[in-house]
């Protein structure tokens, strides 16, 4: 049975000459911890927890969708590591997600940081079974299964973090929703408390956001329309956080989603895939999922409903098996010029 038991550490902070840098600041990771459980102590103190998932997590992979570009300052890997600074119901937190032979250890920082590690292991897969799904009657799927047996389902349990930067990307170029992240987490952000990289910044909670005025929405290049969307999100921030008790997404958790105007199918599901840990929500709407998942499987380009009807053998599964197809490497052919970019700010 995978475990997980959080411990506290009597590291106070890094001194003030001779710092080092990044994960190396604080040396090795936590070892396992004994049987029987440690409350974690969070007084401006590192809190670790070592979970022992009962088979191989690829961290790195797993973590991947919570990074918004190359740049995002709530992202960060180092070497085999993950820094992740995280908005957390009971605060702002530095997370350090770090493989350790067969566990992975979790430490945090910040007034967030117990609650990030007793969350910590749902980011690295707690709870999302793989077991009934088969994929040995397609020949690409079984080997890109193959090739990545620590691939897991992330679970945040924050559905206004994942659906604020979600509703940034509608309708636009990543590179647009990820400068549009880049600027707003930075200038209203916290910085990240504890060990974590130089320029690593927590996002705004839901009251901040609801604060940032009109005309920096306009100079990140958000329009009206998606920057009401987060103001409409953020009033009924509660009641999106008890979407988490209904499981990991699903129908009713997509329809609670969208009944907020502006928050589509597709943002629904960009959300419950990493809020939730949703296994079978595939992004119907994505600019380049369905071709992907088409030239993958058949070879060739298909549309929302062809990408539908090709994952339908894996209800239940249809985004694992995005996910699978996504990590494996594989690139769709791209033909045509690049979409182009739209700068709202001088408008």
């Amino acid at each position: 049975m995978p475990s997980a038991r959080p411990v506290a550490s009597s590291w106070d902070g890094p001194r003030r000459r001779g710092r080092p840098t990044g994960a190396a600041r604080f040396g090795a990771a936590p070892p396992p911890t004994s049987p029987g459980a440690v409350e974690p102590v969070d007084s401006g103190r590192r809190v670790d927890t070592v979970y022992r998932p009962g088979g191989p997590v690829d961290v790195i992979a797993t973590l991947r969708p919570l990074s918004r570009g190359s740049g995002d300052p709530a992202h960060r890997v180092v070497g085999s590591d993950v820094w992740l600074a995280l908005r957390t119901p009971e605060g702002p937190a530095s997370v350090l997600v770090r493989p350790v032979g067969e566990t992975v250890a979790i430490s945090a920082w910040g007034a967030g940081a117990s609650w990030a590690v007793a969350h910590g292991p749902d980011l690295v897969g707690r709870g999302d079974d793989w077991t009934e799904l088969d994929v040995s009657a397609h020949a690409f799927l079984e080997q890109a299964r193959h090739r990545q047996p620590g691939l897991r389902l992330l679970r945040t349990n924050t559905v206004v973090a994942m659906l604020v930067p979600a509703i940034m990307e509608q309708k636009v170029t990543s590179r647009q929703a990820w400068r549009a992240w880049r600027y707003l987490v930075r200038r209203f952000g916290t910085p990240a408390p504890g060990p974590a990289p130089e320029g690593m910044v927590v996002p705004p909670d839901a009251d901040t956001w609801a604060r940032i005025p009109s005309w920096e929405w306009h100079q990140a290049g958000i329009e009206p329309g998606r920057s009401a969307t987060v103001m409409r999100v953020v009033k009924v921030a509660p009641a999106l956080e008890r979407t988490l008790t209904l499981g990991r997404g699903g129908e009713l958790v997509a329809s609670r989603l969208q009944s907020i105007p502006g928050v589509g199918p597709w943002t629904a599901a960009e959300t419950a895939q990493r809020a939730h840990g949703d296994p079978d929500s595939p992004s119907v709407g994505d600019y380049h999922v369905p071709a992907l998942v088409g030239w993958a499987l058949t070879g060739g380009p298909v549309d929302d409903d062809g990408m539908l009807e090709l994952l339908e053998p894996w209800r239940g599964h249809r985004e694992r098996v995005v996910r699978l197809i996504a990590g494996s490497g594989f690139r769709k052919p791209t033909f045509g010029p690049r979409m182009t970019i739209q700068d709202h700010r001088g408008h």
